[in-house]
């Protein structure tokens, strides 16, 4: 019954340290019960459905001043993907600004890193970590060229652009370590404000590393009346090919697949060659563009 002594009315909420606890009177038993989450250590939460964001609030309750969050863990929280296996590591990235050695403890990722004033900020929720720029740059040193086009592309969205074209474009002349600014520059290069997903992004890139011009990037195509026929994800106008990134809900949501039927049909009563594509089409980019390239009547290229 020890677990359901009531706690100190004074104690934080929605989390409190453990010091916190044990200051006030609470028994190293009543800490370890199951209704309160113990998943950091050091810290009690009241929830146990945490979102990432709760996490880290969590964990700067018991982290110096100083830290702030960063990589994939900042990238996150500004909404900028990041591949799978990142985006489901329970680990939190948090840095300490250089001299400070690294953190380590249980579930998290400690990095030293050198930074300046303009490089960090402070969420609505109250979070230290990043600036979207720098995390897009601290990114550079361990993604891919296609995967940092896709966090790069959530960057400058058009719709809630994180940064603006000019100060990347100033940013990446920055004195930087060569290898990780000729991908930067190199993944600038490659960028589109349109791109609504980090499979559209990185199957856009592979078609222009490929050599084949993307016209239109979630672009409307109307008939020759001007009436509209589709939005499309993206068209290779030269060769009238249009290529559609579907994501499981086209065959999960009700009505999906006949509506992509019917949008289909209407595409190609116009002219256009569709392809359809998914997360598995992906896996080997040399043979889907090859594919491509096929659909196109282009020559095959050597691997």
């Amino acid at each position: 019954m020890s677990a359901r002594l009531p706690l100190p009315p004074d104690l934080p909420t929605p989390a409190f340290t453990v010091g916190h606890a044990q200051r006030a009177g609470v028994p190293g038993h009543r800490l370890r019960a199951a209704d309160l989450n113990a998943e950091v250590a050091g810290i009690r939460s009241f929830r146990h459905d945490l979102t990432l964001p709760d996490r880290c609030a969590l964990f700067q309750l018991r982290l110096a001043p100083e830290s702030f969050f960063s990589h994939s863990t900042a990238a996150l929280l500004h909404g900028m993907p990041v591949p799978y296996e990142r985006a489901t590591d329970a680990r939190v990235h948090i840095s300490f600004p250089s001299p400070h050695r690294a953190p380590h403890a249980r579930g998290i990722a400690g990095h030293s890193l050198q930074v300046e004033a303009h490089d960090l900020m402070t969420s609505v929720d109250g979070l230290r970590l990043t600036t979207p720029l720098r995390t897009w740059f601290d990114l550079a040193h361990s993604l891919g060229l296609l995967d940092l086009v896709a966090a790069g592309d959530a960057l400058i969205h058009w719709r809630r652009p994180l940064v603006s074209a000019l100060d990347l474009a100033e940013a990446l002349n920055r004195p930087l370590n060569r290898r990780v600014q000729r991908k930067l520059r190199h993944a600038g290069a490659l960028l589109n404000d349109r791109s609504e997903s980090a499979p559209e992004s990185i199957l856009r890139a592979l078609l222009e590393l490929a050599g084949l011009p993307v016209s239109g990037v979630n672009h409307v195509v109307t008939d020759r009346f001007g009436e509209f026929v589709a939005r499309t994800d993206l068209l290779i106008d030269r060769y009238r090919i249009i290529l559609e990134y579907q994501g499981d809900y086209h065959r999960t949501k009700k009505g999906q697949w006949r509506a992509d039927m019917t949008r289909r049909a209407k595409l190609e009563a116009q002219g256009w060659r569709v392809m359809e594509l998914n997360a598995d089409d992906l896996r080997n980019p040399t043979e889907l563009v090859q594919r491509i390239r096929a659909l196109a009547q282009l020559p095959r290229l050597h691997d």
